[in-house]
């Protein structure tokens, strides 16, 4: 009991402010560049984000099986939309290049707003990076699938227009509409 207890206290401490050595075990499997200081402050955000959705994916999974067993309904194994989501999110790949720019986007809007609303949901056909992990706030969307790249950036009104970039660097150029479509969803534009 007295292990489990400082375990668990452990892992709340980790779960409100993971701690380098904490941040360097979950990016150890998953990123294979070197681990300098930048690489591990730009993962700590990250990481955070992720162990917060494993725990509110827990959570839900329990409510689920709660719910069934109360209604006396079994949870079906065979969920259609279940099995779709699983094939999409199968094809989905996060790359490096995209964590690059993530982090560019970022770095332009670090006086603009709380970098810890700013999320990226990667997505077959695109990565989009959104203000408060909200699809209806999307503040650019990356295009680098194809042999071109582009950079879909919104104006007021959320209309995109996709500009074409040939490096991370080109982001940069972009980064007054960037600022802007923040300002317009903290209703100060």
């Amino acid at each position: 009991l007295k292990y489990t207890r400082e375990i668990r206290s452990i892992l709340s401490a980790e779960y409100e402010s993971p701690t380098e050595n904490f941040v360097r075990f979950c990016i150890g499997g998953v990123y294979s560049g070197m681990k300098t200081q930048s690489v591990i402050e730009q993962f700590a955000d990250i990481t955070k984000r992720a162990f917060h959705q494993f725990v509110n994916d827990q959570i839900n999974e329990r409510l689920k099986s709660a719910l069934a067993g109360e209604d006396g309904d079994e949870v079906s194994e065979a969920d259609p939309v279940q099995s779709d989501d699983e094939e999409e999110n199968a094809l989905i790949v996060t790359t490096e290049e995209e964590w690059e720019a993530f982090f560019a986007v970022k770095s332009i809007l670090y006086d603009t707003i709380d970098l810890s609303r700013i999320a990226m949901r990667d997505r077959i056909s695109y990565c989009g990076i959104l203000l408060d992990d909200n699809n209806r706030k999307p503040i650019c969307r990356l295009h680098f699938n194809g042999s071109q790249k582009y950079l879909g950036v919104f104006d007021e009104k959320k209309k995109e227009t996709r500009e074409p970039i040939d490096s991370i660097n080109d982001i940069y150029q972009y980064a007054s509409q960037l600022k802007s479509i923040c300002h317009v969803y903290q209703g100060t534009a």
